[in-house]
């Protein structure tokens, strides 16, 4: 008996993060899943994440973040009318939801990493980041969006949140009822190698993951080693701001392979974003018995043990703070967190993930 047609929608594979890897995961898994996407970026994925037969690309990549938004809406609303064909639609990122108005699908369901940011928690913080002039454009983008996007939530069937956090803004600010459903994590990628001479920060390079504050804490600790393994817009910013500094090293994206080689030699990862969704990082440093240091906030709050996993800084934490807390851990103590690392990262397997979408797919 033939499965009947599903397909997963994807904002657009711009970089190699959490949610592009849950979503092409979910693709591997389910051999019949095909994946609809605004573009691929070709730097990025360098091959094909999928068959031609079970990737469906709807525009042209850009580089300008606001236009990439809106035109990855307006393709999602206007070149998916081809989306009758299929009997189950799973919608995840911020843009991809609105490809609802086109679907005939017995089941509409929803796997959410995060409401849009810039539209609600983090509002404030965007547009007070960008320049005075750029305010009205992101200003309009967000009442673009908004109400598209809450029209599109209202016609899921089912929603899962990718953590009880993300759960919690679905709550407060949409007013919408959730399932928690972790990410896998693909933690059989990655396992203890050695323990080398450095820490290990993994965050992409954008303003709200906080890398710039760990940067800056190393800059001060001269005798102590950071490797910072990921790109972003602040790339430039941070080299020039650390080019003095001998004991940082900036290694932009690398392969899988060697950051499955990075984070089994380091010391600890540092993991410090603003209120993170949920936060792959710190299961797969744990999954290489490698403690974290993270902050008590969001996400990380549900994956890191303070002290048996890693340390949790205060809520928006400070340079002394952290400095503080990096010159305080004891070597041997990694040693001794590492059962406790691979036993918290375990809890976070594939199976209970996969599991779940079974009974739609």
């Amino acid at each position: 008996m033939q499965k009947a047609k599903a397909a997963i929608l994807y904002d657009f594979l711009q970089v190699k993060g959490g949610a592009e890897a849950v979503t092409l995961d979910l693709c591997r898994h389910f051999s019949h899943l095909d994946l609809v996407t605004a573009f691929v970026n070709r730097k990025v994925f360098t091959e094909s994440p999928l068959s031609a037969e079970r990737l469906h690309t709807l525009t042209s990549q850009t580089e300008l973040q606001g236009w990439q938004t809106l035109k990855s809406c307006l393709a999602f609303q206007h070149r998916t009318g081809f989306l009758k064909e299929y009997d189950t639609l799973i919608f995840s990122g911020s843009n991809a939801p609105l490809a609802v108005v086109n679907s005939q699908a017995r089941q509409n369901i929803y796997y959410c990493h995060t409401p849009p940011r810039f539209v609600y928690d983090l509002k404030a913080h965007y547009l007070n980041s960008i320049p005075a002039w750029q305010r009205p454009m992101l200003k309009s983008l967000i009442h673009y969006l908004q109400p598209r996007y809450e029209v599109a939530l209202g016609r899921m069937d089912k929603i899962f949140a990718n953590s009880k956090n993300v759960q919690q803004r679905l709550k407060h600010h949409l007013g919408v009822e959730s399932e928690v459903l972790y990410p896998l994590c693909r933690i059989d990628r990655f396992r203890w190698i050695g323990q080398g001479d450095y820490f290990l920060s993994t965050a992409r390079l954008e303003e709200y993951k906080r890398v710039e504050l760990i940067v800056r804490a190393f800059m001060q600790m001269p005798d102590k080693k950071l490797i910072v393994t990921s790109g972003g817009s602040q790339l430039n910013k941070l080299k020039a701001l650390a080019q003095n500094a001998a004991n940082i090293q900036f290694t932009g994206w690398v392969s899988e392979a060697q950051l499955a080689g990075l984070v089994g030699n380091c010391l600890a990862t540092i993991y410090i974003p603003m209120d993170e969704d949920f936060g792959m990082s710190p299961v797969e440093s744990m999954g290489a018995e490698k403690p974290v240091i993270g902050v008590n906030e969001g996400g990380v709050k549900e994956t890191v043990i303070d002290g048996e996993t890693g340390w949790l800084l205060p809520a928006n934490p400070t340079n002394t703070q952290l400095i503080d807390c990096i010159s305080s851990v004891q070597y041997y103590r990694l040693g001794q967190m590492r059962e406790h690392c691979q036993k918290q990262a375990a809890s976070f397997s594939s199976g209970r993930f996969f599991s779940a979408f079974d009974r739609y797919l």
